[in-house]
This record gives structure tokens, sequence and C-alpha cells, in this order.
């Protein structure tokens, strides 16, 4: 699982932790596979803990939450991401300068 997916996840979970998986792998693009693939890998890490709903006729929902570490890590991400972002647009703005002097 590549870090954009899992601070994807990441993300999504904590906006909203009763989705289903369905919905979550829609909205992030992936397959129901990928999906829960990449949730038994962030489970394992400890990031996530997920809470089935036994009172439900379906069985079918669960919650995700985010553990303090997941939180930790979502923060770590972020910040790495912010810190590319602002790397390219750096760069970005550079090449923008060098192609205006040129003409």
């Amino acid at each position: 699982m590549y870090n954009n997916d899992q601070f994807e996840i990441l993300r999504k979970i904590e906006k909203k932790p009763n989705t289903t998986q369905r919905k979550l792998a829609l909205d992030l693009g992936f397959s129901v596979g990928k999906l829960n693939y990449c949730i038994k890998k962030l489970q394992d890490k400890g990031l996530i803990k997920i809470k089935n709903f036994n009172n439900n006729p379906e069985k079918m929902n669960y919650a995700y939450y985010l553990t303090p570490k997941g939180i930790s890590e979502k923060i770590k991400l972020t910040y790495n991401f912010m810190k590319r972002i602002s790397k390219e647009y750096d760069e970005l703005k550079k090449e923008l300068r060098i192609s205006k002097n040129k003409f």
C-alpha cells in the first residue's frame, strides 16, 4: 500500500467512520477488494480499529476508527503531503519564471 492510499483512507475514515466499505471504495476510486486489503493492513499496523454493530440484523455495518497511532500517522502523512505539494509549487513557479524570461 502506498502512503498516498494510506493517507486518503485515514482521511476518509476520520471524516466518516460509519461509512460502508463499498461507499468508501467508491469515494476513493478503489475496488472493494483493494480497500479491504488496505483496511486489513491499516488494522494490522494498529492505525485503525473496526467495530461491528452486532445488533444490526444485516450484520454488515462496521465503524472504522483511527487509533491514537493512526491519528499520529495521519498527521505525519499530511505534513509530508503538504511539504511535497509546496515543493512542487515552488518548482513550477521557478519553471514559469525561466520560461517567461526566455521570451
